[in-house]
């Protein structure tokens, strides 16, 4: 399967942020369009947070991540999102791809970067959200319109990756939460999606684990009792 990838490090953001096939280089990207105007926009027009378009991600690490979604701009991925989240495929996956000082990747069933899930590819939506602190976009092959299950969310600002990959929410709760994902490409001990949900189907966070109580202190021993 073609592999879903994005950029291995913010040193070769200059060159093509998507892999080809195989073992391929990348190919030098063009410049994107230059975005002051509708950054400034996007900034302004943000739609208020709705239950229906919130993602929630429950991570092994502890704690929830609340992702505001972005139908307006970005409608065939969140569909995607929610239909996948809905039939809990992200449920039990891991980050298998986590750069420091760049982005988080997951999404993936086989956890290499080269898997989706069986429903077809998705056209593009390239729009004028911008890869600022928390942004969240589907990580996709060469082409364009090959993005399918797998996504990423940004620890600092990539803008060199705008309008080359469909920015399709961002965090609004939980960035903390995901500053801990363990890094590593992939992880020795990845962070795992427990559970993902949408927020109007009303999912509980899971409850806090319960420490196991600390083993009674032995009885003092009497001077003089048998001991067997």
């Amino acid at each position: 399967m073609i592999r879903r990838s994005i950029l291995t490090g913010l040193a070769v953001l200059a060159l093509s942020p998507a892999f080809a096939q195989g073992r391929k280089e990348p190919e030098v990207a063009t410049t994107p369009k230059p975005l002051p105007t509708q950054t400034k926009d996007v900034v302004l027009t943000t739609p208020p947070v709705t239950p229906e378009n919130t993602l929630n991600l429950d991570l092994s690490s502890g704690g929830r991540v609340s992702i505001q979604m972005r139908p307006d701009v970005a409608p065939l991925h969140v569909e995607r999102i929610k239909t996948l989240v809905r039939e809990k495929f992200y449920d039990g996956l891991v980050f298998h791809r986590v750069i420091e000082g760049f982005m988080a990747q997951g999404g993936d069933p086989t956890a290499t970067g080269q898997g989706g899930s069986k429903l077809p590819d998705l056209k593009a939506e390239f729009n004028d959200l911008p890869h600022v602190r928390g942004a969240v976009a589907m990580a996709r092959a060469t082409s364009p319109d090959s993005a399918n299950s797998q996504f990423y969310i940004v620890f600092q600002p990539v803008l060199k990756l705008d309008r080359n990959y469909t920015v399709w929410g961002r965090v609004f709760a939980g960035m903390d939460i995901v500053d801990a994902i363990e890094r590593g490409e992939p992880p020795a001990n990845p962070t795992k999606i427990v559970r993902a949900s949408i927020g109007s189907d009303n999912v509980p966070p899971p409850a806090p684990s319960t420490p196991i109580p600390a083993a009674p202190a032995p009885a003092p021993v009497v001077p003089g009792t048998p001991q067997l």
